[in-house]
């Protein structure tokens, strides 16, 4: 299996500088965000607003990205996950429209140039419903 070296949107090198210089664990994570992920943008959408529930969905994607490099997804996910925990600390902070918006376009870029890469090299595709 071809292991890509650059992923649009992708720090490769930093996710396989943390994942012990083994490229085959970051291609392996990069293949779970891809089938794990395939629907998250439909389950966070559901999870609007409960903010318990939409904070649980962000901080998901947001790990998810971050391990896998998908820096602008992650920077994304995390504004919005910091405004949600300040909403349940009782702040009354509103999310502007755009945020949701922007994090959406991230996750599709991000979530669409893995999947590119992961069918590229010959691996299957989970079904989207």
């Amino acid at each position: 299996m071809l292991i890509p070296q650059k992923l649009d949107g992708f720090d490769v090198e930093d996710a396989v500088a943390r994942m012990l210089d083994r490229p085959e664990l970051w291609w392996q994570a990069v293949g779970f965000f891809v089938h794990h992920f395939s629907d998250w943008k439909d389950n966070w959408r559901n999870a609007i607003g409960d903010d318990h529930a939409e904070r649980r969905q962000v901080h998901s994607i947001r790990s998810a990205a971050a391990n896998v490099g998908a820096k602008m997804l992650a920077g994304q996910a995390e504004r919005m996950e910091q405004v949600l925990l300040r909403r349940l600390d009782g702040s009354d902070d509103e999310i502007p429209a755009v945020w949701r918006e922007e994090l959406a376009a991230a996750f599709d870029v991000a979530w669409g140039c893995a999947a590119r890469a992961w069918q590229d090299a010959g691996s299957d595709l989970p079904e989207l419903s």
